[in-house]
């Protein structure tokens, strides 16, 4: 089983970031390696989205329980149908005087021993360009709105 855990302190607001990260089906515009994401059904605690990712040769496509829990900041995501055995990813915003700290932890283990290996090799530039590009989309939102109010 892989897992990671980190926490970044970002200058953008606990609302903002997550808002960026609860908003899945704009994923295939910013994430590298997500091919498409589509929102099967919505339910009271969150949503079930299905996401197509690739990275070189490799392509998959998997299920996912998505809970989201507004009022903590909180998401809590974890595949229901897919090429894992495990997958949980957890995402907690803390709001900060200058921003927010940004908790991500993440576990899994693919059902495929060679995925495994492959996917393990590859995980720390994958979990942080993924993170950056998170980051870098709250920034282009605050960037727009902070355009937006001066040009009212």
């Amino acid at each position: 089983m892989i897992s990671h855990r980190e926490t970044r302190l970002v200058p953008y607001p606990a609302e903002l970031m997550y808002a960026v990260v609860s908003d899945v089906e704009k994923y295939p515009e910013f994430l590298p390696w997500v091919l498409a994401l589509r929102v099967l059904s919505r339910h009271e605690s969150g949503m079930t989205a299905e996401m197509a990712v690739g990275y070189g040769a490799l392509r998959e496509r998997y299920t996912s329980d998505v809970k989201l829990t507004p009022a903590l900041h909180r998401i809590d995501v974890a595949q229901i149908k897919g090429p894992f055995k495990t997958l949980e990813n957890h995402w907690q915003f803390t709001p900060r005087e200058e921003g927010c700290e940004v908790t991500f932890s993440i576990l899994f283990e693919f059902k495929s021993r060679l995925l495994h290996s492959v996917a393990g090799a590859k995980f720390e530039k994958v979990m942080l360009k993924m993170a950056d590009a998170f980051e870098a989309r709250a920034k282009n939102i605050q960037s727009a709105s902070s355009s937006e109010a001066i040009g009212q």
